[in-house]
């Protein structure tokens, strides 16, 4: 069944597609709120991947949280530790070794793109949440009802 493109927005990024400072390793690196648009009603839980396309490693991984509930507002701030408090049944997996968002830091003096991918599922995954976004996708993706992206630079513009 095709539920139509899940479109969102995201308050880590402003209109000319650059991350806000606050939402990076160099800013107070706080996770965004985001509002989700023409989610299908048969999604039980969303999920949440942000990755850096310019680093040499591909798909570096900056977050990954999924068992989300499906409602159309994410709060900013999701505290870390690998189990959201205020978004039960909500997991964090591992990005740079940690349970919580790290937003974008490149080296000085570069300038690298960052994708959001906000995924709709029709269950909850049962994962532990010492696992990586490769054992995250491996799982979700026999549930994805609905994706959508968002790219955005920093420093950018």
């Amino acid at each position: 069944m095709d539920h139509g493109q899940l479109r969102f927005e995201c308050s880590a990024i402003d209109t000319q597609g650059c991350f806000r400072r606050e939402h990076t390793g160099y800013g107070q690196d706080i996770s965004p709120a985001f509002t989700i648009e023409n989610l299908s009603p048969e999604a039980k839980t969303l999920a949440i991947t942000l990755e850096d396309l310019s680093h040499p490693i591909k798909g570096f991984t900056h977050w990954v949280i999924w068992n989300l509930p499906a409602t159309p507002q994410i709060p900013e701030g999701i505290s870390a530790g690998a189990f959201a408090a205020a978004l039960q049944p909500a997991r964090q997996g591992l990005a740079y070794g940690w349970h919580r968002y790290a937003g974008p830091k490149p080296p000085k003096g570069s300038n690298h793109r960052y994708r959001f991918t906000v995924y709709a599922l029709d269950d909850e995954l049962d994962l532990p949440a010492n696992v990586f976004k490769k054992r995250f996708l491996k799982k979700a993706a026999g549930h994805i009802l609905q994706m959508g992206e968002a790219v955005g630079e920093y420093p950018g513009c």
